[in-house]
């Protein structure tokens, strides 16, 4: 029973210990993808899912675009009659309504500093830390497991039968 602690003990240990380390490059993935998707995959038929993704995500985190909302005037969305003149997609705007995005003044917009990504990164990390600390407890019960299974085993060993 105490290898079996001990091993998941050393997972979980080396489980964060590679979460810390590729979190800077999972930033940097998530800020290319998100970019990537925004403008490519937007309200394109064969992604519904990810149009819908992506204005609730602006929509629940008040943002717009990943970096900005200029990051807009790259979408092939934009670009096409589809778009109908609008400059962002509704989901940007304020109060939502059809077609608010034709406009894109920061009363109607969300114009927040670093865009999306950077609420994104912010929730993130704020649920990393409560992870962490569900974590942390876990270990602490784990370890005094383990303490108690070597007390135990030492009464074992020492009481005759």
């Amino acid at each position: 029973y105490f290898v079996l602690l001990l091993c998941i003990f050393l997972l979980e240990i080396l489980a964060g210990v590679l979460a810390y380390i590729y979190y800077q490059q999972l930033n940097q993935e998530l800020k290319q993808n998100l970019r990537e998707t925004m403008t490519q995959k937007y309200q394109q038929s064969t992604h519904e899912h990810i149009t819908s993704a992506v204005d609730k995500l602006q929509e629940e985190f008040k943002c717009c675009g990943s970096n900005s909302s200029s990051d807009w005037a790259e979408s092939v969305w934009i670009r096409s009659r589809e778009a109908e003149g609008r400059v962002v997609p509704d989901s940007c705007c304020k109060s939502l309504t059809t077609l608010c995005g034709r406009r894109d003044h920061p009363s109607n917009i969300y114009k927040v500093e670093g865009g999306c990504i950077s609420k994104l990164e912010k929730f993130i990390l704020d649920h990393l830390k409560i992870i962490g600390a569900v974590g942390v407890g876990i270990a602490c019960v784990q370890v005094i497991g383990m303490v108690f299974t070597c007390c135990l085993y030492r009464s074992l060993k020492s009481e005759p039968y």
